[in-house]
């Protein structure tokens, strides 16, 4: 259909739910389909509107290649993904769900650990008498690059984490993570704690767009958040 918007929302869960309420609140009725499986929606009385329901990673990479003109993710997906992918999206508005911070957590017991200054030390002396480095487990290796060499720690490797990075300093698959977390009960009940100085991103779920948009996506847009 010439002229049709293509709009990518999380497919599960509160971001799901908060996302739909955020259109609906403003008068955009998103219609789902009854089938359980169906990843496709409309919005009443707007024929030129396309709902696709993605993996809210996956909206991000859609936007940056164009199949998706609007999405709704978040902030810290869209941070770590690479440059070229980052120039290609707008943040049209910050939304008010989502809120979580991506921060470093280190275990309760490394008590004279308190800031990043005391962990390049730990990374240096962990260098030197175990000749290995300091390993931090992690879904965000681009920031979590970014942050630790801006802060002047070398000493670390990464340790790809696929899924309850919080467990892996107590398995022996790392010393440390770094994740995103919006309570921190997570942390704790896993006898984690945050550094002082240890906020890497402070993340919202975020409309996003593509840069190069229409007159047609403009009005949208204008009518959607004024």
């Amino acid at each position: 259909m010439s002229g049709l918007i293509t709009i990518g929302l999380p497919s599960k869960g509160r971001l799901k739910e908060k996302s739909i309420s955020f259109f609906n609140d403003r008068g955009f009725k998103i219609i789902q389909s009854e089938k359980e499986r169906n990843y496709f929606g409309t919005i009443e009385n707007k024929p030129n509107v396309k709902i696709i329901f993605l993996h809210a990673k996956e909206i991000i990479h859609r936007l940056g290649d164009g199949t998706l003109d609007l999405g709704v993710s978040g902030l810290d997906l869209l941070k770590e993904s690479d440059k070229n992918l980052q120039s290609k999206i707008n943040v049209q508005k910050k939304l008010d769900f989502g809120i979580a911070n991506l921060v470093i957590a280190v275990p309760n017991d490394w008590i004279d650990v308190q800031t990043i200054a005391d962990l390049e030390e730990v990374s240096f002396d962990i260098r030197s008498k175990r000749n290995s480095r300091l390993r931090v487990a992690t879904k965000y290796p681009n920031l979590t690059n970014n942050f630790l060499i801006s802060k002047g720690v070398t000493q670390y490797k990464l340790i790809p984490s696929l899924g309850a990075t919080e467990t892996y300093p107590f398995i022996g698959s790392s010393e440390i993570i770094i994740d995103i977390t919006s309570t921190g009960k997570t942390l704790a009940d896993n006898n984690l704690r945050v550094l002082k100085d240890g906020l890497i991103l402070s993340s919202t779920a975020c409309l996003f767009s593509i840069k190069k948009n229409t007159i047609k996506l403009k009005n949208f847009l204008r009518a959607l958040i004024g």
